[in-house]
């Protein structure tokens, strides 16, 4: 490759030369010397400084190989045409006048006749002469490329900007796999180019106002990675839903990754944390396994022609993660060298090879959405009504939409969807860009949260809900629905027109208090990621319930002993549930701990203190399996309820399950902030008992002196005894509700007696004091949660005036609590 370094700036120079004669382009080459490929270049020679020679997608590649390859990142070899030779095969067909022509004849204000405009111009490229000269050296390299190895090629499209070399074009153009031949390449290579005019591609340059001139296309011809024969798909190095920065959110499926893309399968994903990665331990937070029903691969035809076709995964397939864990993490830590080297979020494609079993890494660009978010404003959305449930699936974005339902089942009806109506169609592709810009949502049957639809659902800045299964028979056409995408990773598609309310947040020009910390409130774990960016000191008070309810849903005891469970429907039940895990029981420690591990990773290192399960008796039976294990109790409030279950033989071996999913969070993913609490700890006796329990089921504060267990303090006796307590225990969180309802002998669930229930009253008043003031006196912090605070600034003022050390809120009480705690502490401290 003499001459290439020498003549690099000449190449980029002449990039942007026109002549209607090729013989400018001829004498360029000789001036660069006899062995100069003017265009074509290999991959390990070009740099992410070549944007504008060869797209932003061939300088990434190029790059990569050039920077990681050391590291042990696998990217395919492959080389690259030129802008130069695009731009030459331009003058060598005199085809810049034709399609300037063409494109003065667009209809700029409608598009009525982008598609005939489109077809035009490409009719012009595939109708062209493929110069001899180019066409012998794109041959000559693959050549060189497929020397020893296979002959199979991916042909890709990179397109570039002569004045605009950081412009995105992502997804406008298209790539040809499974090429094999010279002058089959060739002519990928010419169908790429015409690609450079597809309808979309035309739209997106218009709607950008990038001069159609100033664009050029590269060709990345690069060596066939057969995971039509294993798995491939996609990697982000933020997480894509609220753009939080230390997660690499990983999808796959089955085949060809065309499938995550296009919407057509549901994918395993999975979730991993970068400070857990950087230190060697298990960081992955989440796996979550999709339906991926349907595959994509290669296969012959009656004539022999190789082309992809959509298969049904086999079963035993659909059941299996497409990665094992070792292979996740390792593609993680590519991620985050990847990211490292361009020092800004990353947008990965992967795949692995069927034959060879090595995963490899086809492209990285820079993240284009969350990666721009300004995190210091939100906008919260919270529905005001609720209706009908007509469906769900998974939501895209944080907010609400409403109007009409237009269904679709493909571009070409483009004309039938009014400005602000809401796309609702099996699945969408690129093809769909132009018609989506007019929607006010999105829903398709199929897809996860990284296909297509939900890419330009953010990109849009509209509300997405993907994944519905058959939402397209639900709806009719025209009905009028409201979509919302603000109560978690679930997404609901309510019956009519509801109203909502939106709140938009300056969170950088909140003020923390200085003496008093604000905590939070959580028990979602789908939420914990947005709610990191607002202004908090960790969490005071994660409920372990809500996840045990919606994640793992079975009583621990009917994984422990499921002999006990005669039922045979709810037997099914947990099987299915429980699919994949040779011991049933590992599958409640691993919801539980994937829960647990998301919040805590989330607020990550601020402290995110978990209380330990607090059912009653009759919220335990509502379980899976629950009722052969929970006896029945007339007042469960005050029954078998907090500590005392904790060392009971009737449930000691879930605490054991609880506790190993504690363990795991804290020793195996290295979520070090995570701190428990025991609820509802009667006597100084109970709490040695539960202590000493932990201790055997591993969480020992003697083997591990970083761990930190409180008391909730929401007894009486937890205050007369205050001073006993914190002999054996790190801290106390007032419950202000059970203190004050037993403190007055109110049982809070009695409409009777509720308008009683006060915890402004100077009884439930003086026990809080007392206990802030003893747990004070024994150097333990003393925290509260509740809603008070947050309603009343005379009762915020109260507790900085006895000295709490913090005060949780939830989140939507959280703002309101944290000015009445301004308010109380310029007056107090």
């Amino acid at each position: 490759m003499y001459g290439l370094s020498i003549c690099r700036d000449e190449l980029r120079k002449f990039t942007h030369a026109r002549d209607s004669h090729h013989r400018l382009w001829v004498n360029i080459r000789l001036d660069c010397g006899k062995a100069m490929k003017g265009f074509t270049i290999p991959f390990k020679d070009i740099k992410a400084t070549d944007v504008a020679l060869v797209g932003g997608k061939n300088a990434s590649l190029g790059e990569m190989i050039r920077s990681l390859s050391s590291t042990g990142i696998m990217v395919p070899d492959g080389f690259a045409t030129t802008a130069m030779a695009f731009r030459y095969f331009l003058s060598y067909n005199a085809l810049e006048k034709p399609i300037a022509n063409a494109l003065a004849r667009l209809d700029r204000t409608n598009y009525h006749n982008l598609g005939e405009t489109g077809a035009a111009i490409r009719s012009l490229f595939l109708a062209a002469q493929m110069p001899p000269d180019l066409s012998g050296e794109i041959a000559q390299s693959y050549r060189e490329l497929i020397s020893g190895t296979r002959k199979e090629v991916a042909v890709r499209s990179s397109a570039t900007a002569e004045d605009l070399p950081e412009a995105s074009f992502a997804g406008q153009h298209e790539s040809y796999l499974h090429i094999s031949g010279e002058q089959e390449v060739v002519e990928a290579v010419q169908r790429c180019y015409a690609s450079l005019y597809t309808d979309r591609a035309i739209k997106y340059r218009e709607h950008h106002h990038y001069a159609h001139s100033q664009v050029a296309l590269s060709a990345g011809i690069q060596k066939m990675v057969r995971s039509d024969l294993s798995a491939s798909g996609i990697a982000f190095t933020l997480e894509p839903e609220s753009g939080f920065r230390d997660i690499i959110h990983i999808s796959g499926v089955w085949g060809l990754g065309e499938t995550i893309v296009q919407g057509t399968v549901n994918p395993d994903e999975f979730l991993l944390f970068k400070p857990s990665l950087q230190k060697n331990f298990n960081p992955i937070l989440e796996k979550k396994k999709g339906d991926k029903g349907i595959m994509l691969v290669y296969e012959k035809d009656e004539n022999g022609i190789t082309g992809t076709i959509q298969k049904i995964t086999p079963s035993e397939k659909q059941q299996q993660f497409v990665l094992p864990e070792s292979e996740i993490i390792t593609l993680g830590k590519w991620c985050l060298d990847i990211e490292s080297l361009y020092n800004r979020p990353m947008d990965i494609e992967w795949a692995k090879d069927g034959e060879d079993n090595r995963i490899y890494i086809l492209q990285a660009r820079p993240e284009t959405v969350q990666s721009k978010q300004n995190t210091a404003h939100m906008t919260q959305y919270k529905l005001r009504q609720h209706a009908e449930v007509l469906a769900s699936g998974q939501a895209v974005g944080s907010s609400i939409a409403k109007g009409r339902a237009r269904l679709l089942s493909d571009p070409s009806q483009a004309s039938k969807l009014q400005e602000g109506e809401i796309v609702v169609t099996d699945n969408t592709s690129p093809d769909w860009d132009p018609i989506l810009k007019k929607s006010a949502a999105i829903i398709t049957n199929k897809g996860g949260r990284t296909s297509h639809a939900a890419i330009v659902a953010r990109e849009l800045g509209v509300p997405a809900i993907v994944g519905c299964n058959d939402i397209t028979s639900k709806l009719q056409d025209g009905q009028e629905i409201t979509v919302s995408c603000c109560e978690g990773k679930t997404g609901f598609i309510y019956e009519g027109l509801l109203n909502w309310e939106e709140t938009t947040i300056d969170l950088s020009a909140i003020d923390m208090p200085l003496h008093t910390k604000v905590m939070m409130i959580l028990g979602d774990p789908e939420k914990a990621f947005q709610l990191s960016f607002y202004p908090n000191n960790g969490v005071g008070l994660m409920r372990m319930e809500f996840i045990i309810t919606h994640s793992v849903k079975i009583h621990p005891m009917a994984l422990v002993n499921p002999e006990k469970v005669k039922d045979d429907e709810i037997r099914k039940q947990i099987s299915r549930l429980t699919t994949g895990y040779e011991k049933a029981r590992d599958y409640f420690v691993d919801k539980l701990a994937e829960g647990i591990a998301l919040i805590a990773a989330a607020f990550f290192p601020k402290p995110v203190i978990l209380r330990m399960s607090d059912f009653k008796t009759n919220e335990y039976a509502g379980l899976m399996g629950g009722k052969y294990f929970e006896p029945h109790e007339e007042n469960p409030m005050l029954g078998f309820r907090g500590a005392s279950r904790y060392y009971n033989d009737l449930y000691r071996e879930g605490f054991q399950l609880e506790c190993e999913a504690v363990k795991k969070v804290r020793t195996t993913m290295g979520l070090s902030n995570l701190k428990l609490m025991i609820p509802f700890c009667r006597t100084v006796l109970e709490g040695e008992k539960v202590l000493e329990v932990m201790a055997a089921f591993g969480l020992d504060r003697k083997i591990d002196p970083a761990l930190e267990i409180y008391m909730m303090a929401e007894i009486p006796s937890n205050v007369l005894q205050a001073a006993a307590f914190a002999k054996l225990f790190d801290g106390f969180s007032i419950g202000s509700n059970d203190l004050t309802q037993l403190t007055l002998g109110i049982d809070r669930d009695s409409s009777i007696i509720s308008a009683l229930f006060n915890e402004q009253d100077p009884a439930a008043k003086e026990m809080i004091s007392l206990v802030i003031r003893r747990g004070r006196a024994a150097g333990i912090p003393v925290g509260l949660c509740g809603q008070a605070p947050s309603d009343d600034p005379s009762f915020a003022r109260f507790l900085v005036e006895e000295g709490i050390s913090s005060i949780s809120f939830t989140p939507d009480a959280l703002l309101a609590g944290i000015e009445n705690i301004l308010l109380a502490e310029q007056e107090y401290i």
